[in-house]
């Protein structure tokens, strides 16, 4: 085996199997962020990102152990180590094109499971090789370690313990520590550049490969320079603010008339505050029919909770439409699970001091207090990401719980779903195996579907006296609309419990469907006049 000074003493082969342990979680994690903008952060992502690293190190493992038997020289394994920091230090410069590119490919090819494949497909095309290349390194280092039998037991141990250690830094560091400071696209090249140093310290100590390591250097160099902005919505301009908490890849625009939050890329609008104040056009409009329905006009005392508060948009348009009236205490709590989203509903969408937000998990909170609402809105379901936590006949029971006698439910469903098996089969049948009345409203010119929810008195009837009573006639006439929307819902058996609720998979279906629909005019026009009649089409 070749001996460069640096391995005289094996504290850094030791090293490299920590860092390198520290650099594949790291990467993992970052993965996750990349991909969560345009495929979701669901389990399904998750899954799809694991399994893939999990091929790529079982194949390096393989690949790593017979090389070192062939040919017991470090030269080689630190050659890969390099490879390794340039391709990780190449993704924030390209992935977001890859990813872009792979989902362009296949949605005109692919019918079913699009996100399953595309998310697939990215995996395999940005993280399999850096991965595979970085599996080779403990089988690498247990060869160039063992001087016996006698201590290999000792020497593989101590190396698993290293990488175990790593593994678990490489796990907290992005997720608590570099994402939310500095972004994904500056945390991939950062621990790109740990790789890197690894390499370099182990061939400059032995002053060879001199072109090897000027050349992996300046390629990290550029992807530094090129890669560091961490847009993900590459092809927009002059967003008001661009950035990653915790939980979420965040984005504020504004237009002409309003201010809108998107935590993705490609499935649309979170939150969205007109500038004027008024109605949105979007499903807020829709479930402020459940103030009416709890009898806000005849109450000394309103209490409203959003579990799922975002930038305030409903919070503000209670205060706008039934705030105010002499006499009454008009209270609204929110619960955000994002205080970075929090931050930015105070600064960019004018949330109002008065209106306390929580930091917590929506049900979570419920078991934390004992206080009862009129109004209950669940608004935490975005895209396939449904918290299966919130979705269930136990989640719900909580909601039941905390409401008054005459208290009204209100749920964004927000994915028009129909048919039997549907996701919003299983709420609707999971909801109503809770609540005596349940009633749906499709949203205009949205996928959105809002529910509502109560038991005892009759909210429809308070609905309507309540809103024969307003002044204000863009508020009557929506509610008269919505009041028209409304179907009653007949019960099923499809019940999702906190033991069994295959939401992400049962969404996804409604999203291949969507896709469908969107991109049905283009994909005919594929199969007629190819990739150029679809460019053609959209220049």
């Amino acid at each position: 085996m070749n001996q460069r000074p640096i391995l005289k003493n094996k504290l850094y082969l030791y090293l490299t199997e920590f860092f390198s342990g520290v650099a594949v979680m790291a990467v993992e994690l970052g993965a996750s962020r990349l991909l969560a903008p345009y495929f979701s952060s669901s389990q399904i992502v998750w899954t799809i990102i694991i399994g893939t690293i999990m091929i790529a190190m079982a194949l390096g493992n393989l690949y790593g152990g017979r090389t070192a038997d062939r040919d017991p020289n470090p030269d080689r394994l630190y050659r890969r180590i390099l490879i390794a920091a340039v391709w990780i230090a190449l993704i924030p410069v390209v992935g977001k094109y890859v990813i872009l590119a792979v989902s362009a490919a296949l949605i005109f090819t692919v019918s079913t499971n699009f996100l399953i494949i595309a998310a697939f497909a990215a995996c395999m095309i940005l993280f399999v090789y850096p991965l595979f290349l970085l599996g080779t390194v403990t089988p690498s280092l247990v060869k160039y370690t063992t001087d016996s039998l006698e201590d290999n037991g000792r020497i593989v141990g101590n190396m698993e313990a290293f990488n175990t250690v790593g593994s678990i830094l490489g796990t907290f560091l992005p997720t608590f520590v570099t994402i939310p400071a500095v972004g994904t696209s500056v945390t991939f090249l950062l621990f790109s550049g740990i790789l890197l140093a690894l390499g370099l310290a182990y061939f400059l100590s032995g002053r060879s490969h001199l072109r090897t390591c000027a050349g992996a250097l300046a390629a990290v160099v550029l992807c530094a320079v090129f890669g560091h902005r961490d847009s993900f919505a590459f092809w927009e301009d002059d967003l008001l603010y661009e950035g990653e908490s915790v939980y979420n890849y965040l984005q504020v625009k504004e237009t002409e008339d309003s201010v809108i939050l998107s935590t993705n890329v490609l499935f649309g609008v979170q939150s969205v505050r007109q500038k004027d104040g008024g109605l949105t056009g979007m499903y807020y409009d829709t479930a402020l029919a459940a103030p009416l329905m709890a009898g806000i006009q005849e109450k000394e005392t309103f209490d409203i909770l959003i579990l799922g508060m975002g930038s305030g948009t409903y919070a503000a348009q209670c205060q706008e439409f039934f705030g105010g009236r002499n006499g009454q205490t008009l209270s609204i709590e929110g619960v955000e699970i994002d205080q970075d989203i929090t931050d930015l509903a105070r600064t960019y969408f004018a949330l109002p001091e008065e209106v306390s937000v929580s930091t917590y998990d929506g049900r979570a909170y419920l078991q934390a207090v004992d206080k009862k609402y009129d109004v209950i809105l669940v608004d935490a379901y975005q895209d396939i990401t449904i918290p299966f936590q919130m979705s269930t006949v136990e989640f719900f029971t909580l909601v039941r719980d905390h409401l008054k006698p005459d208290g009204v439910m209100a749920v964004n469903m927000n994915m028009h779903s129909d048919g039997e098996g549907s996701i919003n089969a299983h709420l609707c049948d999971t909801i109503s195996s809770v609540f005596d009345s349940v009633y749906t409203a499709d949203v205009p010119r949205t996928t959105n579907r809002e529910l509502f929810a109560w038991n005892g008195a009759d909210a429809l009837e308070t609905l309507s006296g309540g809103t024969a009573a307003l002044t204000r006639a863009d508020l009557r006439q929506n509610l008269e609309d919505v009041a028209q929307r409304l179907t009653p819902y007949t019960a099923g058996d499809l019940l999702l419990t906190d033991d069994r609720a295959p939401v992400e998979l049962l969404g996804i279906q409604v999203i291949d469907s969507l896709i469908q629909d969107e991109v049905a005019h283009y994909r005919e026009l594929y199969e007629q006049e190819g990739l150029q009649g679809v460019v053609e089409s959209l220049l």
